[in-house]
């Protein structure tokens, strides 16, 4: 019975072990989804600062109105 235990208590599951490497290349795989995220999100947001914007190209005396 000791033997048992030991083994139980001592020994690492095979499951458990494959759980574990799977959930740290989750972790692995979010951060550099994050990284890339937030790369992204950086330059929108450079882009959306720069005075070259779409709006400040349009002649607002020769804008035609919408149509309603």
């Amino acid at each position: 019975m000791a033997k048992a235990l030991l083994g139980y208590v001592g020994g690492s599951d095979p499951r458990v072990l494959a759980e574990m490497r799977r959930l740290q290349q989750r972790v692995q795989d979010l951060e550099s989804e994050l990284i890339r995220m937030q790369a992204e999100n950086d330059a929108l947001s450079a882009a959306a600062h720069q005075g070259d914007s779409l709006i400040d190209t349009i002649d607002m005396t020769q804008a035609e109105p919408a149509l309603a």
